[in-house]
């Protein structure tokens, strides 16, 4: 039997993890194929056989040893028609996804087209649904806390305000853990908009009370009240995401401008997804690896690994990519608390 698999998408701590516990898991007479660069790979026929030689001790590093891209194969009839003809070239007998939403929702056309697929769920923002967590958050949520945990001291010393940009296009799970984490003076978060006045009130308190102040704000979110849109449209992936940025950025001028504060932003960007992944998440992603392959080992396609309490369970594919999985207004609240 031959098995595919792929990684599209960002990339993020943990996917070298799941690779790692595909190939372990395989039958004697299975035999691996790694394409290469997402989606890509199946259009353009690149791969690289995988043995246990070759993913040994991989999961301890970042990033994807089969490198990923944002390649949507449904975007035009062309390259669908190469995506089966790549397929049947290589007699690929099925295929593990590992992805986001994007990549997941490729997965669930196949899946629906009845091809032989399984997802893996991988996004550092943690909004797939259907499971509680997908491997490379909890390194990402690590990697912020500690970055605000050092910017404490030079705001303090400086009586300075920070706004640190988290990663977050939809939901706002990195800013809102991170921010907790790292006792964050207030996080702002795109399910949950905000005044601008609502902001700087609470910033103002904020100095008045504690001479400085930390607010993590994640990526997407916008101001109720902003006028236009500060997000470049000319640069959009094949999915139709436009780039995003900048909200730390405008936040920290206008507090400038306002109230007069010293006032910085800090952009984390990338350094959220790079690195090595937390045990957590190498445990995580091997067990979401070992999981995919026992599904393909049954025959039981067209679903997704999912973590559900400490259990690895599956469901539909397409149910990963039917909503997102947001921040609970209880959840948020609760960390209200702690804003000011």
């Amino acid at each position: 039997m031959r098995v595919g698999i792929l990684t599209g998408g960002g990339d993020c701590p943990g996917l070298n993890a799941v690779v790692r516990g595909i190939v372990y898991a395989k039958r004697p007479d299975m035999e691996i194929f790694g394409f290469m660069n997402g989606w890509k790979g199946p259009l353009t026929g690149e791969y690289i056989n995988l043995s246990e030689e070759d993913v040994e001790g991989i999961h301890i590093l970042g990033g994807t040893i089969l490198g990923t891209s944002r390649t949507n194969p449904f975007n035009s009839e062309a390259d669908k028609k190469k995506l089966f003809e790549n397929l049947e070239k290589n007699k690929i007998d099925a295929l593990i996804a590992i992805g986001g939403d994007d990549t997941l929702s490729v997965a669930a056309k196949l899946a629906s087209l009845h091809f032989p697929v399984v997802g893996v769920p991988k996004t550092i923002d943690n909004d797939v649904s259907h499971t509680d967590y997908t491997f490379g958050f909890h390194t990402a949520v690590n990697v912020g806390a500690d970055a605000i945990d050092r910017l404490h001291s030079t705001a303090q010393s400086h009586q300075r305000i920070f706004y640190v940009e988290l990663m977050g296009r939809e939901a706002g799970w990195i800013a809102l853990e991170a921010g907790m984490a790292a006792g964050a003076h207030l996080i702002i978060i795109p399910e949950y908009p905000m005044l601008i006045e609502e902001i700087l009130d609470i910033v103002k308190k904020r100095m008045n009370r504690g001479k400085y102040a930390i607010v993590a704000v994640a990526e997407g979110f916008k101001p109720s009240d902003l006028e236009g849109d500060l997000n470049t449209h000319d640069q959009m992936d094949a999915f139709g995401h436009i780039r995003l940025g900048g909200i730390a950025h405008y936040l920290a001028e206008l507090t400038k401008e306002r109230l007069g504060y010293d006032t910085r932003s800090v952009v984390l960007g990338h350094l959220l997804r790079g690195g090595t992944p937390t045990a957590f998440d190498r445990i995580l992603g091997t067990r979401y690896g070992v999981q995919a392959m026992e599904l393909i080992k049954k025959g039981d396609y067209g679903r997704m690994v999912a973590l559900s309490g400490n259990e690895i369970v599956s469901v539909p594919v397409e149910y990963a990519v039917a909503t997102k999985k947001l921040v609970p207004y209880e959840y948020y609240k609760m960390c209200s608390l702690f804003f000011g």
